[in-house]
């Protein structure tokens, strides 16, 4: 999908995860603490409450010359039934916070909101189904964005089946 305001793609991503489950697959996403061990990205991940609401601070670290980008967003899970298949169902979405203010030198991604669906492939895995977009601000063109995220998404499917599996054995 390519809305023409931003020039910023919002993906769709279709994709297996052989050997991890959908319950496994969903625990590792949900895991802050262990993502901060396998997403060299990660600069900083923590979840705290706000008026009664959990929101996650996330920090990710760009590549020089390029400033680091933060994430404020809210986050739920909901494992589902549907016509007797079981599915895992996590949603996204930057929010505003006002005591969680931008940082200097930091640019805050205002624009973000992902969609995650992960149900059994049948076998030992999962298949999973992800919409994904974010607008990471700053002086980045909009070629350099989409490029990024065209390798950055199979990329980060690769690390969280990684994830999976050493997680598996951590538990």
């Amino acid at each position: 999908l390519f809305p023409q305001q931003s020039g910023l793609y919002e993906y769709k991503i279709f994709g297996g995860l052989a050997d991890c489950p959908p319950k496994l697959c969903a625990d590792v996403y949900m895991d802050l603490d262990f993502r901060k061990q396998w997403d060299q990205y990660v600069k900083e991940l923590y979840e705290k409450t706000y008026d009664g609401e959990k929101v996650i601070y996330w920090e990710v670290k760009y590549p020089f010359p390029l400033s680091n980008r933060d994430y404020v967003y809210i986050r739920e899970r909901r494992e589902m039934d549907v016509d007797g298949r079981k599915i895992w169902v996590v949603l996204a979405q930057s929010v505003s916070v006002p005591e969680c203010p931008e940082k200097p030198g930091i640019i805050r991604v205002k624009s973000y909101k992902q969609s995650l669906a992960i149900e059994s492939d049948g076998k030992t895995g999962s298949k999973v189904y992800m919409y994904y977009f974010d607008d990471p601000g700053g002086m980045i063109p909009s070629w350099l964005v989409n490029w990024a995220a065209k390798s950055g998404v199979p990329a980060f499917l690769k690390d969280i089946q990684k994830a999976c599996l050493s997680y598996s054995k951590s538990t």
